[in-house]
């Protein structure tokens, strides 16, 4: 199956000093790939290169066949990759609704129909459409987050650690919510720390070390690999 996106011995990072050391990494239609590996392995700095948002000194990136290396973030959102940072992702001040039709700016037509769906798929956000994002839960500002970028109907989602901070119950049911948006056609690539709960439903799974690919293989076949639980997961 043609990937979806590409990564090619991609190296870059912050101000001349590169974080990303040559990683190569691809996520297909439909899929689910998680993105494991120790503190400064560089997952969130991949993910921000992906978007735009870090340099590419070298290597490529290319989505559905295009090279969309060092593109702009307003560019990439039109072309159908959408991404949820872990920090900063939604506007506290604004209501429920608000921040979902802000998700929409860049469609030119009636986003009613993707309003609706993202209200289904969390239907405590429909309960508290008016309320103040800043006054919800982490688990529902993380909702109101993930809906805003489907508003875009994106054929690619970008999460960095979605479930970050978030209690058992919460990061239960964000997962469950990925695994609906994934149903629905819409493929996923996720940096997450609850890692073994990632990797139980992930398609495929990539580890990171120091900025280049250490392992990689189905989600299951990483959970279970011997070595890769006892350096990252924990035993």
């Amino acid at each position: 199956m043609t990937a979806l996106l590409e990564m090619r011995a991609v190296r870059g990072g912050y101000g001349g000093v590169d974080i990303l050391n040559g990683i190569d990494l691809a996520v297909r239609e439909r899929e689910i790939v998680v993105v494991i590996g120790p503190n400064g392995a560089g997952k969130s700095t991949a993910m921000k290169a992906i978007f735009g948002l870090v340099a590419v000194r070298e290597g490529e990136i290319r989505f559905k066949g295009q090279d969309i290396t060092n593109m702009a973030p307003e560019r990439l959102v039109p072309l159908g990759l959408s991404y949820v940072p872990q920090e900063r992702n939604v506007f506290p001040s604004l209501t429920v609704q608000e921040n979902l039709e802000l998700g929409a700016y860049v469609r030119r037509d009636d986003a009613a129909a993707e309003l609706a769906e993202v209200l289904a798929l969390f239907p405590v956000l429909e309960e508290r459409r008016q309320q103040a994002v800043g006054t919800m839960s982490g688990g529902e500002r993380q909702m109101v987050a993930i809906g805003r970028a489907l508003m875009t109907r994106p054929e690619l989602l970008l999460l960095d650690e979605p479930t970050a901070g978030l209690s058992p119950r919460a990061t239960e049911l964000i997962f469950e919510r990925i695994r609906a948006i994934n149903q629905k056609g819409v493929a996923i690539l996720m940096v997450e720390q609850n890692a073994k709960q990632a990797l139980a439903f992930a398609d495929r799974a990539y580890v990171l070390v120091g900025g280049a690919n250490r392992y990689e293989d189905s989600g299951p076949a990483v959970l279970a690999h011997p070595e890769i639980a006892e350096m990252f997961l924990g035993g």
